[in-house]
């Protein structure tokens, strides 16, 4: 498998240096790359434009202009796939990672072997991607990309998926379950969520990217936010 990496950095000896970790990465795991590099979040935009099929973005936070947060919410408006890595040279901006899924945060100067290691979670993050659900529905057959699914809650016999659009099967919480990953999260007996879909977590509720609201069974607090960590 091929993957395109975009490095976003206003610095060209960070943007030099970063790319250049990519390419011995990619000889090292035998994955070859394309790597494109861009001065600001603005010019990625630009180009993202026309070229909107990158797998992986490196990205800075402190840029002149608009800053990697700012131009990482732009993105996932469009695309929940790509896998992004934020590189900064503060801790004050981690919280944010949140907002839009994003993998890891990368300290500068950037380690060699912690970056190798991120990006091999960001390939298996998106081999993950392919994966595909086939569910019966309403005597149709429907193939449901896993990543899609936003949670899954139960009423009585039925189960709802709930992901780019709703599908209602036959089936038990704990089946649907086995067929997904640890991107999923059991909580109580009434719902599975998808942890990459977790904006936040209250003492009673979850509360995902898009609004959606969850009642926090009594205890479950913590198990959700291990699991939040254990993902990253």
């Amino acid at each position: 498998m091929s993957f395109r990496i975009a490095v976003c950095d206003d610095s060209e000896a960070d943007r030099a240096y970063i790319s250049s970790l990519v390419k011995k990465w990619s000889d090292r795991s035998g994955h070859p790359v394309s790597i494109k590099s861009f001065c600001s979040g603005e010019e990625f935009l630009f180009m993202y434009a026309e070229e909107s099929d990158y797998d992986i973005l490196l990205l800075d936070i402190e840029m002149g202009g608009m800053d990697g947060v700012s131009m990482a919410r732009r993105l996932r408006k469009e695309n929940d796939t790509v896998q992004i890595i934020f590189i900064t040279g503060y801790m004050d901006y981690i919280s944010e990672g949140y907002d839009v899924s994003a993998l890891h945060y990368l300290m500068k100067p950037v380690d060699e072997k912690k970056l190798f290691s991120v990006l091999d979670r960001a390939k298996e993050k998106l081999i993950k991607n392919e994966k595909v659900l086939s569910l019966c529905s309403s005597g149709e057959m429907t193939r449901l990309p896993v990543y899609q699914i936003r949670y899954a809650d139960v009423l009585g016999n039925y189960v709802t998926i709930h992901a780019g659009y709703d599908v209602t099967v036959r089936m038990t919480l704990g089946e649907l379950e086995k067929q997904l990953d640890e991107r999923f999260y059991r909580v109580g007996r009434s719902a599975i969520i998808n942890l990459s879909y977790i904006s936040r977590v209250t003492r009673t509720e979850i509360i995902l990217s898009d609004g959606t609201k969850i009642p926090l069974p009594r205890g479950a607090y913590d198990g959700v936010n291990r699991a939040i960590i254990n993902l990253r």
